[in-house]
C-alpha cells in the first residue's frame, strides 16, 4: 500500500454549501476534475467552474425527487476499487469505471429539521441515504480515497495537497476516514433516537448516543484523568450553549458544577422575581430569592459563606453592575446568567480568572430529556428529573396546617432539595436556604449537618439565634423513622415537606403532631445520586 496517493478526481455533493465555491475552485486550480449532483453541480457551474454531472457517468438521471442519484456502480466502483488489485483494475477497465480520489459530502440536515419541529413526513425526507453510503465506501477505502464530511476540513485538505505535490498521506486519509465514520454514526444515532421518540419507544432495544467535541479539557476530575467536553446538538440553554465572555477555559469540574447551578436556578421563573443559586461540588450551598438580584445573591451567600468561596453563581435574570460588584468581592469560579449588561462585564473584566457565561434564556425545568450515567459494562439511561409540585399538589397530613408563608417556603425548599445529593435535607426561611445537608448515608446526619451549618452562619452573621429557628425543612425522600424529623424539629423547623410513603408514616405523622409541626406529603421523591 503506497503512502502517498494522487488526487485527480473529486465527487462533491453537499447540503451545507458554506465555503464550497472557494474550496471547489481551489481544487480545480490544482488540476482536480469535479463531479457533482443536483443543486451542488448547478451552484458550482454558476460560479464558472467546469463540472460533470454524476448522471452523465451513470447514464441515469436523478429520479424519485432525488432519492436515487448516486447509488450506482459507476460511483461506488470508483470509490471502492483497490488501486493495487489487478482484478479490481480489470473490472474498472471492463466497465468503464473511473477512480474517484476524493469524496466531499455533508448530509441532509436531519438534526436541524427535527430541532425545528418539522412533521414526521418532512423528517423522513431529510434522512440521507446516498450520502452515508458513499461516505462509508470512501472511508473504507481510505488506503486510496480521501473523504471530507466537515467544512472545517476543507483548508486542511488543501494544505495537505500543497505540502505533498497534489497527494495525500495515508495518515491524513485515516484521520478523515475516522471523522467520516463518526459522522455517519452520529447521524444514525440521531435518526434512531428520533424514531424511538416518534414511536414512543421509551426503552428501545438498542440506543445510540453521539456527541460533537466542544473542548479538549486540561484534565478530568483529577489531573491524572484525560477529559473532553462533547455537545449533543441540543438547543437547551445552559453551559453547553452559553457564550463565555472572559476568563480561562472551563475545567471538567467547572462544567459539571455550572450545569448543576444553572439547572437549579432555572427552576425559579423571573416573573416571580430574582433568584440566585451558589453551587460547590455540584451541591447548593445557598439558594435564595430577593427583591433585587443583588439581594438574592447576598441571601444565598449568607447561607454558607465559607462554602461559597470558589463556587459557581447562577442567576435567573441578566446580571447588572451592582450585583457584579457584590459577587466580585470574593473569589468566584464561574458566573452564569441569561445575560449581562456592559457595566457587569466591565466589573468582571478586572477579575481575569472569573468566567462569565450568558445563555440567552433559562433551561425549561419541565422539558423532557435523558440522563445518562456509565457503569462498568454499560450505562444507565433515565428521563431527566422534571418532576414538579405546587402548593395545590401537597397533602397536609398533620393536625396543624402550614401557614401561607410556611407553604411558600415548603415549595421553595422542595425545589432546592431536588438538586441536592441524597440524602438531602434543606432548611428554608423567607424564600432562602439557611442550611443544607447533602450526600450523607443517614438522613439524620443530613438533618444535623444542615442545622449545624445554619447555627454557624447565624453566629457569623451576628444573629441572636440560628436562622433555622422558624424555618421549614424539606427531605428529598421519606423519613423512615421519626428521628430525622425530630432532629429538624430540634433545630427549630416548624413545618416539613417530604414524599411520604414509608411503612411508618403513621408513626412519623404522630411524632410531627406531638412536636407541633405542620407536615405535607408530595407523593414524589427526588433522589439524586
Amino acid at each position: 500500500m503506497a503512502d502517498l496517493q494522487p488526487l485527480r478526481r473529486a465527487l462533491i455533493s453537499v447540503s451545507d454549501k458554506t465555503g464550497l465555491e472557494a474550496f471547489a475552485r481551489a481544487l480545480a486550480d490544482r488540476g482536480v476534475a469535479l463531479l457533482s449532483t443536483g443543486g451542488t453541480a448547478q451552484g458550482l457551474r454558476d460560479a464558472g467552474l467546469d463540472v460533470t454531472d454524476v448522471a452523465d457517468i451513470t447514464g441515469f438521471p436523478e429520479m424519485m425527487d432525488g432519492r436515487v442519484k448516486t447509488l450506482h456502480p459507476m460511483v461506488h466502483g470508483g470509490l471502492l476499487a483497490l488501486r493495487d488489485d489487478a482484478g479490481h483494475l480489470a473490472d474498472m477497465e471492463a466497465h468503464g469505471i473511473a477512480p474517484i480520489d476524493l469524496l466531499v459530502v455533508n448530509l441532509y440536515p436531519f438534526e436541524e429539521t427535527v430541532a425545528n419541529g418539522a412533521d414526521y413526513a418532512t423528517c423522513i425526507e431529510n434522512i440521507d441515504i446516498g450520502g452515508p453510503a458513499m461516505i462509508r465506501a470512501a472511508a473504507k477505502n481510505h488506503a486510496f480515497v480521501s473523504v471530507v464530511t466537515d467544512v472545517a476540513d476543507y483548508n486542511a485538505l488543501l494544505a495537505e495537497l500543497d505540502a505533498h505535490d497534489g497527494q495525500t498521506r495515508l495518515v491524513f486519509r485515516q484521520g478523515l476516514a475516522h471523522t467520516a465514520y463518526a459522522r455517519t454514526a452520529a447521524y444514525d444515532a440521531a435518526v434512531s433516537g428520533w424514531m424511538a421518540g416518534a414511536l414512543d419507544d421509551v426503552v428501545p432495544r438498542r440506543r445510540a448516543i453521539a456527541g460533537t467535541l466542544s473542548q479538549t479539557l486540561r484534565y478530568g476530575e483529577n489531573p491524572h484523568q484525560a477529559a473532553a467536553f462533547y455537545t449533543d446538538g441540543s438547543a437547551r440553554p445552559g453551559v453547553a450553549t452559553a457564550t463565555q465572555w472572559q476568563g480561562k477555559e472551563l475545567s471538567y469540574n467547572n462544567i459539571n458544577d455550572t450545569d448543576a447551578a444553572f439547572e437549579l436556578v432555572s427552576e425559579f421563573s423571573p416573573t416571580d422575581g430574582p433568584a440566585c443559586a451558589i453551587i460547590k461540588h455540584a451541591n447548593p450551598c445557598g439558594v435564595a430569592r430577593g427583591a433585587t438580584l443583588g439581594e438574592a445573591y447576598q441571601r444565598a451567600f449568607d447561607c454558607d459563606r465559607t462554602s461559597a468561596f470558589g463556587g459557581i453563581v447562577a442567576l435567573n435574570m441578566p446580571l447588572d453592575g451592582d450585583t457584579a460588584r457584590q459577587i466580585a468581592e470574593i473569589f468566584t469560579e464561574v458566573v452564569i446568567a441569561p445575560g449581562a449588561d456592559d457595566d457587569a462585564k466591565e466589573v468582571f473584566a478586572a477579575k481575569k480568572n472569573l468566567r462569565l457565561l450568558t445563555t440567552r434564556g433559562l433551561a425549561d425545568p419541565a422539558s423532557a430529556g435523558l440522563a445518562i450515567r456509565q457503569v462498568s459494562g454499560g450505562f444507565l439511561v433515565q428521563d431527566r428529573d422534571n418532576g414538579h409540585v405546587s402548593a395545590g399538589d401537597l397533602k397536609v397530613v398533620t393536625k396543624r396546617k402550614p401557614t401561607e408563608a410556611e407553604m411558600a417556603d415548603l415549595v421553595f425548599a422542595w425545589t432546592v432539595a431536588k438538586h441536592v445529593k441524597s440524602n438531602a435535607i434543606v432548611y428554608v426561611r423567607n424564600g432562602g436556604t439557611v442550611g443544607v445537608g447533602a450526600g450523607q448515608m443517614s438522613r439524620v446526619d443530613s438533618s444535623t449537618i444542615a442545622a449545624l451549618k445554619a447555627g454557624r452562619m447565624g453566629a457569623e452573621l451576628g444573629l441572636d439565634q440560628s436562622p433555622a429557628i422558624g424555618s421549614v425543612v424539606a427531605s428529598d425522600a421519606f423519613f423512615p423513622f421519626p428521628d430525622g424529623l425530630l432532629a429538624a424539629a430540634e433545630a427549630g423547623a416548624t413545618a416539613v415537606i417530604q414524599p411520604g410513603g414509608s411503612m411508618r408514616d403513621d408513626t412519623v405523622i404522630a411524632a410531627a403532631d406531638e412536636a407541633g409541626l405542620a407536615m405535607v406529603f408530595t407523593g414524589m421523591r427526588h433522589f439524586r445520586h
